[in-house]
């Protein structure tokens, strides 16, 4: 197959949504449909009946929530679809939001029971900020929820974006009988089958076909006659230049459990999201139809299994062709890599490739290179732009439980705040090490892996700080400073100097003092 007909066969999206929307759930029943499981397991909220195909660390199955991105890889209908499935937990969105970069659409995942939540509305705020084509999945139609029109409207005030009904549900909960599917006009009757992979349809040379009445009964038919007539007057047919300029979000009622509603949504998500993309970077955007291979690292995981010490890297492949055992320039470190086993996935399995093109996600196996936002190139010096970074909300000192596992300490917090999954911090003198993140779930994780990974027990002991602040301006002032400040002066990961603030009085008394040092919220002013 030639090199363009490879990358337009590719499709590369995640899944987002709250917590407990559905997600991860709606990613197996697409390897369903894509033939890589054989049933569906059942993620029913902090309860594992038998654990979802991408939640593979051991903490993610004994609380019943993603606490990692899984990237999983399957064939349907000619395309090769590369899906990354999110964490939902709001401690864990950073993980997200840097996987927002290397894909190229959204599936959102809305619960029609709670409609619009939180953490829904600061995902759609990456989305809308990177111009990422959305398609919006409803689910749990299987349980009495929000009026759809009204869900319509919740969608469209509260993510800022048009939304365009592409199909429609009968009813809700347990007198829900089906969905409409207002483009192809058919008719998709519900029934409860969580492992089935097709859906059967009924088509409908219009609405005023007598067989709706008896099989929905008088007062449903005609109920679905009106909003049907109502969408058609209000939304009209589905614009595709708006979605892919992420102005119009196309949205699909269901239920992922059931089995419900997949197929329609992923039928139109095969044939309206974009291909591979142009990406940004310092020196010019890159074009996926380019010859020269081009990529970069936007997660990085330790320990994928765990009987192993391995570290893997996940690449998105931007340009050109990713080959196995040729050599690549590192570009930040400025020498030559290569590869012997480069992998795909599917949840926990892998699989070693010879190729890879752009829109595929690469695992590569690490010795401590790489680190996030890390550009791949076959020479050409740039950098890939827009990985983002965040301000940790939350600051603890690590203490060491066990002098003899000092070593095994050391490399587990530093390969795991490594993977993006909190900020370290390392103040001298007696190298003590401040661990900041989002949230106290992170914490409960950290402390986990390091045991159960590292052999390594630690504690967390909260300190005051308020914000962690890098420095630029006058070199000199910067100098009298560090000096005035000594005690709360630490280095980050990259032997940076940053200013653990201990409140925001404090912050804002040193910006008054010191008016020729910038004080930063985040590291991306050195980028």
């Amino acid at each position: 197959m030639s090199f363009d007909k490879e990358i337009a066969r590719r499709k590369t999206f995640a899944i987002i949504s709250h917590p407990d929307a559905g997600k991860t759930t709606l990613t197996e029943k697409f390897l369903l449909f894509g033939g890589q499981i054989q049933t569906a397991g059942a993620v029913k909220s902090n309860k594992i009946k038998k654990t979802a195909a991408s939640d593979f660390m051991e903490i993610e199955k004994q609380r019943g929530i993603s606490v990692a991105t899984s990237v999983m890889s399957f064939e349907y209908k000619g395309k090769l679809v590369n899906i990354l499935d999110t964490p939902g937990h709001k401690d864990f969105a950073e993980d997200t939001y840097r996987t927002l970069t290397a894909v190229d659409s959204v599936i959102l995942v809305v619960d029609c029971v709670k409609g619009v939540e939180e953490q829904t509305e600061r995902l759609m705020e990456v989305c809308r900020m990177r111009a990422t084509p959305v398609i919006v999945f409803i689910n749990k139609l299987d349980r009495d929820g929000k009026d759809p029109f009204d869900l319509l409207e919740e969608l469209e005030n509260k993510l800022n974006i048009k939304v365009h009904p592409m199909s429609w549900p009968i009813n809700m909960g347990r007198d829900f009988k089906g969905v409409y599917l207002l483009e192809s006009g058919s008719l998709n009757l519900f029934e409860s089958n969580k492992s089935k992979v097709s859906d059967d349809y009924l088509r409908l040379t219009d609405l005023q076909d007598s067989r709706l009445d008896g099989m929905l009964g008088e007062k449903d038919a005609e109920k679905l006659r009106e909003d049907a007539e109502l969408i058609d007057g209000v939304y009209g047919k589905v614009n595709r230049e708006e979605y892919m300029q992420a102005h119009v979000a196309p949205v699909f009622f269901g239920s992922a459990l059931n089995n419900f509603g997949i197929q329609e949504l992923l039928d139109t998500f095969i044939e309206l999201a974009p291909i591979p993309q142009s990406r940004p970077t310092s020196a010019r955007d890159v074009d996926p139809n380019e010859k020269k291979f081009t990529g970069f690292i936007f997660k990085i995981h330790a320990n994928l299994d765990p009987k192993h010490r391995d570290r893997i890297a996940f690449l998105r492949v931007c340009s050109g062709v990713f080959e196995r055992n040729k050599p690549y320039t590192h570009v930040r470190l400025e020498k030559q890599v290569r590869f012997a086993n480069p992998y795909t996935f599917l949840a926990q399995s892998k699989e070693v490739v010879d190729d890879a093109y752009p829109g595929d996600v690469v695992g590569l196996y690490d010795t401590g290179n790489f680190k996030i936002g890390d550009t791949l190139t076959e020479g050409e010096k740039l950098m890939f732009k827009g990985i983002p970074s965040f301000s940790p909300e939350i600051f603890k000192e690590l203490l060491n439980l066990d002098p003899m596992k000092s070593k095994q300490l050391e490399k587990g917090i530093q390969q795991l705040t490594d993977e993006g999954l909190a900020s370290l911090f390392t103040q001298e003198p007696g190298s003590r090490k401040f661990v900041g993140t989002v949230g106290e779930l992170q914490f409960e994780v950290l402390q986990y892996r390091l045991e159960h990974e590292y052999g390594a027990k630690c504690r967390f002991d909260p300190r005051q700080i308020h914000k962690a602040c890098w420095m630029s301006g006058d070199e000199n002032e910067i100098k009298d400073f560090m000096k005035f400040r000594m005690n709360n002066i630490a280095m980050d990961k990259d032997g940076q100097p940053v200013f653990l603030a201990e409140t925001g009085y404090i912050l804002r008394t040193m910006q008054e003092k010191y008016p020729k040092i910038s004080f930063h919220a985040t590291s991306e002013f050195k980028v």
